[in-house]
């Protein structure tokens, strides 16, 4: 009996160990070569505790219809694409950086066979690097398509942590920050802002 229960088990493992193992296809994610959805994105920052090793920025995308994405072998999963795509920052003053985001920088298009797969834009994040630690503001897509800006708190004391201090990359930390001064209580005073904003420049 114990001989086989171990046979069954073997051929159970057998069968579906690759099943497990397989991963979806990852499909060539084509760039728009005409994209007209433009925005000019500004970066502010304010009472800034000192300069940053880089600032940088990323836009992210994904599939908005899961109908066009096969299911994941042995889970059933439906697992949409996802895309960063890095987004530049250029310098403009002491205080502010600019860049441009593009909402339909992708290509709509049938990935896997399964019909049209629609990719919109999830917003964009900004990266202000220090040593080993990064302060990440963001701007959602509906924050662009509304035209507000987002504002992010940070502590001024990170900025001189042993993590801004470090100069390894194997553990790289990140800071969203909060919403509103007032979450920092006592160290109200003691922060700094960045604030994102979009402005459509379409073409």
């Amino acid at each position: 009996m114990k001989r086989l229960s171990a046979t069954a088990l073997f051929l159970l493992l057998t069968l579906t160990l690759p099943a497990c193992g397989q991963s979806m296809k990852q499909p060539d994610i084509k760039l728009n070569p005409q994209p007209k959805m433009r925005y000019e994105i500004t970066l502010t920052i304010e009472d800034s505790p000192g300069p940053f090793d880089a600032v940088e920025g990323s836009a992210g995308y994904e599939v908005a219809n899961g109908n066009c994405v096969p299911l994941t072998p042995f889970s059933g999963a439906t697992l949409v694409p996802r895309k960063r795509v890095p987004m530049a920052l250029t310098r403009v003053s002491d205080k502010v950086y600019k860049g441009e985001f593009y909402v339909d920088l992708l290509t709509d298009e049938d990935y896997f066979g399964l019909g049209l797969c629609r990719w919109v834009s999830t917003g964009i994040n900004a990266s202000l690097r220090i040593g080993n630690l990064s302060f990440g503001p963001f701007l959602s897509l509906n924050e662009i398509a509304t035209k507000k800006s987002a504002t992010r708190y940070f502590n001024r004391r990170s900025y001189f942590s042993e993590d801004a201090k470090s100069k390894r990359d194997d553990h790289p930390r990140i800071s969203i920050g909060n919403a509103n001064r007032s979450d920092f209580g006592d160290e109200s005073k003691n922060t700094f802002s960045t604030s994102l904003s979009a402005e459509e420049r379409f073409e």
